[in-house]
């Protein structure tokens, strides 16, 4: 099915399924831990070996010698791999990093073997007398260094833009902020281990793996070990958290696969916790420089934002893309740079782009207001553009964040924020507001589904879909319900295998509008194989509770079953609409902090975020994914850094105790608000994905808000105590 006009009133629009808050259809089988995940697939790999990985100690060099006789010979061990018995492999098309070392080290943690065994213990006990001789050599892990030495790669033409004359306006403007602002490396720290179990029945792999994309995992796995991909089954039902971080292949995968061929048994394979922070990947660190100059009325002039970010392979952190896009401004000039730093691979990380960018730019909104003594919710109200502001030809499909702004400011009582920093106090405790814009894409991408609409009337809906936590199972289920005229206790979905249909996959804020949207074309084919079954013909038809209509005709859908069941598989594909809309999600958020006046400590008082991201398919869910992307912004602002060894070469934090995320006590209140808001152009949904607008902005809104509690301006996150300490006011 083709997507190329924007939709009009179709079988969703009835809104009896979709738009309601609906619990998660897998909640139970989770809440019960009968949902397997990946590590837990014990029935569909019986008598699987354990293997244990291995991680480098140095972060760049080579391997001498491995010495693995006395792991051999441990109890239960039956194999260990290395790059000596592994074969030639490759690398992903996504990740870039290798999946073992040998002979060349490329950075700490990097796999160099695997000791396998009939148990965990066993397994774990062998690795501990694997013996390894390295020779050092001196790398590159500190990205300050690199950009003031100019030690970067060459700039590709699409990491850079310009309108107009930005030097010229920005020289010329009467009011300017020039700024530096850093965020560092960021771990995505989810509560399910990267693991795999991999199967080998002769040349065919089946790999019960935590994946984000199959799709891209097929490929990848298939390209690493030199295999047509037809040969390769993956499956990945249940998945506990990814972030980005389990998009596709890593070294877990291709270890187990490697040994279970070798071995001829199936091989379990997770990565230990403390191995994951250096072995797979990460959100780079940033540093950013922007300026902005204005008018003394407040209209930007001029914009520009340049980032540095470092990595193993040639990608950077696209922090600068919602400059591009989120303010007006007649002059524009925008550079990524990278330089390579031999530390993991950084990759994408919930919200890449919007999120560290957001970080810089939306502080120094704030600043600007203070500078032109306008209110920072104005002056982005008065810099407001409804076209894009480098193409001022494609307009936005929706874009309501002046709507977002008023109503935010409204609900959270913001005309009672003290325009003058550190002025309020309760008791002990600095009391400030802050807020920011937020922005990120809505993206949709090909794809498929499969509806089956069984003899007893029930539907079973077939996709390689993901479910990352996020709620595809029951947005999936919703779409069928409304199409079909069932109820949602009617349908079965399953997700994550290769043998269904190619689904979108999880990532990019793409996953919930094109799968929903690739199940909507399979359930119109079906309706039309439905409709010719009762004798409908090509007539209007309706589906609801369990009946179908045409004029003033109306039948049990049962009895289009009375042959047998009806199967249906189609794609949703898209036509240009991307490129003559500017098609994004838009939020506002609203912090209030207070800060102790004598120990600098921060505490999160109350949130809000109000959302403009299309239909809202299940409200539930989708606060859910909101407040979740909060609680990971009040991270990034307060506490989340990977602290890198400059001299070693690794991130030092390299596990849950070290490296702090936020928990319950540090996170209050949240409120959500969706506006109601429907994008035709998306697709027939007219939903858009709101998994990373959750993020995106949050740590300076809350960065603002302490500025305005203490009068401290930090530009370098995360803000921690020891960065206030010095400048605050003194006690009474």
């Amino acid at each position: 099915m083709k997507f190329d006009t924007p939709a009009v009133r179709n079988p969703i629009d009835r809104l009896k399924v979709v738009g309601k808050a609906t619990p998660r259809i897998d909640g139970p089988l989770k809440t019960t831990g009968q949902a397997p995940y990946a590590y837990e697939q014990h029935a569909a790999a019986p008598g699987a070996l354990y293997g244990y990985i291995v991680g480098a100690a140095i972060a760049k060099g080579r391997i001498e010698a491995i010495d693995h006789i006395a792991a051999s010979a441990a109890p239960g061990v039956l194999g260990v791999i290395t790059a000596q018995n592994a074969g030639k492999l490759d690398v992903g098309a996504f990740y870039v990093a290798r999946a073992l070392a040998g002979p060349e080290v490329d950075h700490y943690h990097q796999a160099v073997a695997m000791v396998v065994a009939q148990t965990f213990e066993q397994a774990r006990a062998a690795a501990g007398l694997v013996r390894v001789r390295y020779a050092r050599v001196k790398g590159a892990f500190d990205l300050a260094v690199a950009k003031d030495t100019g030690q970067l790669l060459p700039a590709k033409p699409a990491q850079a833009s310009g309108i107009g004359d930005f030097d010229g306006a920005f020289a010329g403007a009467p009011v300017t902020v020039d700024a530096t602002y850093t965020t560092p490396d960021h771990a995505h720290a989810m509560m399910e281990p990267h693991a795999t179990i991999a199967s080998w029945s002769g040349d065919k792999l089946t790999l019960w793996t935590a994946i984000q994309l199959v799709g891209w995992g097929l490929r990848d796995i298939a390209k690493i070990l030199g295999m047509p991909k037809e040969n390769v089954r993956i499956v990945s039902p249940y998945i506990g958290g990814g972030f980005g971080g389990k998009g596709s292949i890593l070294c877990d995968a291709v270890l187990a696969a490697l040994a279970a061929k070798q071995l001829g048994r199936p091989v379990k394979v997770t990565l230990q916790r403390a191995l994951m922070f250096n072995n797979t990947t990460h959100r780079a660190a940033t540093i950013q420089r922007i300026r902005i100059g204005a008018s003394k009325a407040g209209k930007i002039t001029a914009i520009g934002h340049e980032s540095w970010s470092g990595n193993l392979g040639e990608r950077p952190e696209s922090a600068t893309a919602p400059t591009r896009i989120l303010y007006a401004g007649a002059n524009r000039m925008t550079r990524l740079r990278v330089a390579h730093l031999d530390l993991p691979e950084a990759s994408a990380m919930r919200a890449p782009g919007e999120a560290p960018g957001m970080m810089a730019l939306e502080i120094a909104m704030d600043e600007l207001a203070e500078k032109l003594g306008l209110d920072p919710v104005a002056l982005r109200i008065l810099n407001d553009t409804q076209v894009d502001p480098e193409s001022p030809q494609k307009p936005f499909s929706r874009r309501q964040l002046v709507e977002c702004l008023q109503m935010g400011a409204q609900k959270f009582g913001w005309d009672q924020r003290s325009a003058t920093p550190a002025m309020r106090r309760d008791g002990r405790w600095l009391v400030g507001m802050g807020m920011a814009s937020a922005i990120r894409g809505a993206p949709v991408i090909k794809s498929a589904a499969r509806v089956t609409l069984g003899k007893d009337g029930g539907v079973t809906v077939e996709t390689d879909m993901t479910d990352i936590g996020t709620g595809s199972y029951t947005i999936l289920a919703q779409t069928a319900a409304e199409m079909l005229g069932v109820a949602l206790s009617q349908v079965v979905v399953r997700l994550g295998d290769s043998r269904f249909p190619e689904g979108a996959g999880s990532g990019g804020q793409f996953g919930a509008t094109s799968s929903t949207a690739g199940v909507y074309a399979a359930c119109v084919k079906l309706r039309a194989m439905v409709a010719q079954r009762l004798g409908f013909g090509e007539a209007e038809v309706e589906f609801a509770d369990g009946r179908v209509r045409s004029g003033g005709n109306s039948r049990p859908l049962l009895d289009a079953l009375a042959q047998g069941e009806l199967q249906a598989e189609d794609a949703m594909e898209y036509g240009d609409l991307s490129k003559r809309y500017a098609q994004q999600t838009f939020a506002a958020h609203f912090v209030e902090v207070g800060v102790d006046v004598a120990t600098g400590e921060i505490r999160i008082r109350r949130m809000l975020a109000v959302c403009a991201a299309g239909r809202i398919i299940n409200p539930m869910a989708a606060r859910s994914q909101i407040i979740g992307g909060m609680t990971m912004g009040a991270g990034a602002a307060l506490m989340e850094e990977l602290v890198v060894d400059r001299r070693a070469g690794f991130f030092v934090n390299h596990d849950l105790a070290g490296y702090e995320v936020p928990v319950h006590a540090d996170i209050p209140h949240q409120e959500v608000i969706f506006l109601d808001e429907v994008d035709p152009t998306i697709g027939p949904l007219k939903a858009k994905g709101v998994g990373e607008l959750g993020i995106s902005g949050v740590p300076a809104a809350i960065a603002n808000a302490v500025y305005n509690a203490t009068g401290v301006r930090v530009r370098d996150y995360p803000i921690t105590l020891d960065k206030l300490l010095d400048h605050l006011p003194k006690l009474a």
